[in-house]
């Protein structure tokens, strides 16, 4: 039983997700198709719109057999520790040969070239020193590119060719037995804002559910660009007070742990360098919102989404030290979020051939009192830990305040979805 791999955050799942899930299987002649998802938090530092576990429903609904959750100390970073942490776990299934990624250029030898080109030892060093000058991964990467090959930093600035050479390096890493399969993304660019059917952008969707507030006009915007399975799913959980959820919601609580957080202390978070936490300190002092606290930081050296990934990581109690530990061992477990009747023979099979524990309850392998005392956490625990805590964070997103009881990460269990679509 082999089955094609997917990394996404589905925030939320669209008709571009549809169609790759679709071409993925088509290009890999494999009849099922596994996502690797992002949890509460996604890439950018930012809270996904709606709860992990039916964002996971949406896409088993659409296509995808199985959903797995990417460690939040995977999902909350740069590309390279994303897409690193993403094809890892891919890898540790047992079951799957290939793994489908979009680019904005889908030629496979170009995107190999320039992922051989950024393991070069000058190209590591050079990324290296420019991302101690505080450049964005992007920025930082097309300037060692185009210094040592000549590549145009146009092809590298696309979050997904981004991506796609951190997938295609992580896969001679870690993985070298799976095979590439790049698709042409045929749906709206990365950020675009405005919505176009049948294809729109993430960014869209999710600037249309904060745009409209009535349930009819975003039942016809959205009904185009969305499989009817997602719409139904996305106005269920908009309905009952459990989304949008943004960044603003967590004003409070995020200006407050800035606040009143030792110097040293916010130092030593992860992706903090060259002074940076007295910037941080002052425009907490400042600030009255999260916006306006990352526009007070952001500079051309620091981008939107290393300053939103601090914040996560101080809003989470993240160390540097944390994330290293994990970077050495890979995600250590298989935390099912989703899955549908496919999915479920999956596990079976996985759960044989597996290098990695699997996770259907969470309590089987942590529960509250054990987190709470860290002192014999094992690794897995810990890891598993701040999955947890980054769930009982993210519910004071919630619009609806009777939703922010935490503690749901142990009482949740992954959703079942009939292989029958769910319809409006």
């Amino acid at each position: 039983m082999q089955a094609v791999g997917i990394i996404a955050e589905y925030n939320p799942f669209h008709n571009g997700h549809q169609w790759q899930v679709a071409k993925a299987k088509e290009l890999s002649r494999c009849p099922y198709a596994i996502a690797v998802m992002s949890g509460h938090f996604v890439q950018r530092g930012e809270p996904a719109i709606i709860d992990k576990w039916q964002r996971a429903a949406m896409a088993v609904s659409a296509g995808v057999d199985l959903v797995i959750e990417l460690p939040v100390v995977f999902a909350v970073r740069s590309a390279q520790y994303f897409a690193a942490g993403g094809i890892r776990l891919l890898h540790s299934l047992g079951i799957v040969s290939h793994v489908c990624f979009g680019a904005e250029y889908a030629d496979l030898s170009a995107l190999t070239k320039v992922a051989g080109v950024m393991q070069q030892e000058q190209t590591l060093q050079d990324l290296r020193y420019n991302l101690k000058t505080g450049q964005s991964y992007a920025a930082a990467l097309g300037k060692a590119l185009q210094k040592h090959a000549g590549i145009n930093i146009d092809f590298v600035a696309s979050p997904n060719n981004i991506l796609a050479f951190e997938y295609l390096r992580a896969i001679k890493q870690f993985a070298p037995t799976l095979v590439p399969v790049p698709v042409q993304r045929q749906y709206a660019p990365y950020h675009a804002n405005r919505l176009t059917t049948p294809f729109a952008s993430a960014t869209a969707i999710r600037q249309t559910v904060l745009t409209y507030k009535e349930e009819k006009d975003l039942m016809a915007l959205l009904t185009g660009v969305m499989p009817p399975s997602s719409v139904h799913i996305l106005l269920d959980k908009l309905q009952q007070g459990c989304g949008p959820v943004t960044f603003d919601r967590f004003s409070a609580i995020l200006l407050h742990t800035i606040r009143t957080m030792p110097l040293d202390q916010l130092q030593q978070l992860p992706d903090v360098a060259e002074g940076l936490h007295y910037k941080i300190k002052e425009a907490a002092l400042r600030a009255t919102s999260v916006s306006e606290l990352t526009g007070l930081i952001k500079s051309r050296r620091y981008s939107f989404s290393r300053i939103q990934r601090i914040l996560m990581h101080a809003l989470l109690g993240t160390t540097q030290a944390q994330l290293i530990s994990c970077d050495q061992t890979g995600p250590l477990y298989i935390r099912v979020l989703a899955f549908n009747r496919n999915g479920r023979n999956l596990l079976k099979h996985i759960t044989s051939k597996a290098v990695l524990p699997v996770i259907i309850k969470t309590t089987g392998f942590l529960n509250s009192k054990q987190r709470n005392s860290t002192l014999d956490l094992s690794p897995l625990q810990s890891m598993l830990a701040l999955d947890t805590l980054a769930s009982d964070s993210y519910v004071f997103g919630f619009p609806n305040p009777d939703w922010h009881t935490g503690g749901w990460d142990f009482l949740h269990s992954p959703v079942y979805i009939p292989s029958t679509p769910i319809s409006t």
